[in-house]
C-alpha cells in the first residue's frame, strides 16, 4: 500500500463484528447490525474531517488491517465503502473462516451479556509486518481480544515506531462453552503495556488490572505508556499523562526527556460525560469505541488533548441516539438519524 502525496495514513487493528443486540424492552425487535470495529471506523472517519490547525494541506486516510469471513466479505466492503477518508486502495482481507457474529442482550444500561459465535484467527507478526509499511499511526482496538497475541504485539512496537493506540477491550475477556463472554485476568500486563503509547480501558477493565485508576496509570507508564484513558460510562473519562504530553507530536521527544521528569506531577483529571440527547433509553453499544477512535483522530490533526477529550464525550454522547455502525459516520458529522 502506497500513500499519496500529502496524505497521511492510520492503519485500523481490530474484527468485523455482526451484532445482534436486545433492548431491555422485550417488546422491540432486536436490533441487527455492524458492531465490533465498524464503531471505531466511523468515528475516525467522521473526526478526520476537521483539518490540522498548522498544516491545512495535510490529510489522513484510512487503512483497514482487518480481516473478515467469507460469509460477511461483501457486506463489509459495502460498509468501508461509505467512508470519506478511506484509502483508496485499502480493502478488508477476506478468509476462509466464519467471520464474528455477537448477540448481546442489555440487562440495564450499562450492563449486558455478550456470546460470541464464529472467530477470525489472530495475526502473525510474518503477515502483520508488510502491512506496515507507509503506515504512520496505529489505531488498535482488541474487538474479539485475539487479535494479537504477546508475541506479536512485541514485534509490532520494535518495528513500528510512530504512535500506536490500543483500547484493550476484549483481551480482558474469556469465551466459554456457551459463547458467553466473561472477564478475566491477563498475565504479563506490564510486557503488554510496553507495546504501546496511548492506552484505554473501560472502568470493569481497569479494575481487572490494577486496584484504581492511579495504580494501573502508575504501572503504565513505568513501562513506557505516555497517555492513559479510563473511560466511565455516563461519568465521562479519567486520564493521566506523562508531564510534557500536549499534542500527539510530544510523544515523538519522549525518549530525549532526561529520567528526573517522570519525577514530575503526572497530568490526570476527571472530565465529565456530555448531555444525552436522549431522556431515557438510547444504545451505549459503541460508545467506547467512538470515544477512543474520536480521540485518537483529533490528536492526529493537531488537536491538544483537552480538546481531543472534549470533542470524543461530545461523540460517544450522540452514539447513544444512534442504533448500529450503518449511517454513524454521517450521524457523528450532524446528519440526522435513520434508525
Amino acid at each position: 500500500m502506497t500513500a499519496r502525496a500529502g496524505r497521511r495514513r492510520v492503519g485500523v487493528i481490530g474484527t468485523f463484528v455482526w451484532d445482534i443486540i436486545h433492548g431491555r424492552d422485550t417488546t422491540q425487535a432486536p436490533i441487527e447490525e455492524w458492531g465490533g470495529i465498524t464503531y471505531a471506523l466511523s468515528a475516525l472517519d467522521a473526526a478526520l474531517d476537521v483539518p490540522h490547525p498548522t498544516q491545512p494541506d495535510e490529510a489522513w486516510e484510512i487503512v483497514p488491517l482487518i480481516r473478515v469471513g467469507t460469509d460477511l466479505a461483501q457486506r463489509a466492503r459495502d460498509y468501508l465503502g461509505t467512508l470519506r477518508h478511506l484509502a483508496p486502495d485499502a480493502a478488508p482481507i477476506e478468509v476462509a473462516y466464519p467471520n464474528n457474529r455477537v448477540t448481546i442482550y442489555y440487562t440495564s444500561d450499562d450492563s449486558r451479556n455478550e456470546y460470541l459465535r464464529g472467530g477470525i484467527p489472530a495475526w502473525s507478526w510474518t503477515e502483520l509486518e508488510p502491512l506496515l509499511v507507509n503506515i504512520d499511526a496505529l489505531y488498535i482496538n482488541l474487538i474479539s481480544g485475539f487479535e494479537l497475541d504477546l508475541d506479536t504485539a512485541r514485534r509490532i512496537r520494535q518495528h513500528f515506531r510512530d504512535p500506536i493506540y490500543c483500547d484493550l477491550h476484549s483481551l480482558l475477556l474469556a469465551v466459554d462453552a456457551d459463547g458467553l463472554r466473561t472477564p478475566r485476568t491477563i498475565t504479563n500486563i506490564p510486557a503488554w503495556f510496553q507495546c504501546f503509547d496511548i492506552l484505554q480501558v473501560n472502568e470493569g477493565e481497569m479494575k481487572l488490572l490494577a486496584p484504581n485508576a492511579t495504580s494501573l496509570a502508575k504501572t503504565a507508564m513505568r513501562s513506557g505508556v505516555s497517555i492513559i484513558n479510563v473511560t466511565l460510562g455516563p461519568q465521562g473519562v479519567m486520564y493521566f499523562a506523562i508531564p510534557w504530553i500536549e499534542r500527539l507530536f510530544d510523544l515523538h521527544t519522549a525518549s530525549l526527556r532526561p529520567m528526573a521528569d517522570l519525577d514530575k506531577p503526572i497530568q490526570t483529571a476527571l472530565v465529565p460525560a456530555a448531555p444525552v440527547q436522549r431522556s431515557s433509553g438510547g444504545d451505549p453499544t459503541g460508545c467506547g469505541d467512538v470515544w477512543g477512535a474520536t480521540y485518537f483522530a483529533r490528536l492526529l490533526v493537531g488537536d491538544n488533548l483537552g480538546n481531543a477529550i472534549s470533542a470524543a464525550l461530545k461523540a460517544a454522547a450522540r452514539n447513544v441516539d444512534h442504533r448500529g455502525a450503518s449511517g454513524l459516520a454521517s450521524y457523528l458529522r450532524g446528519a440526522p438519524s435513520v434508525t
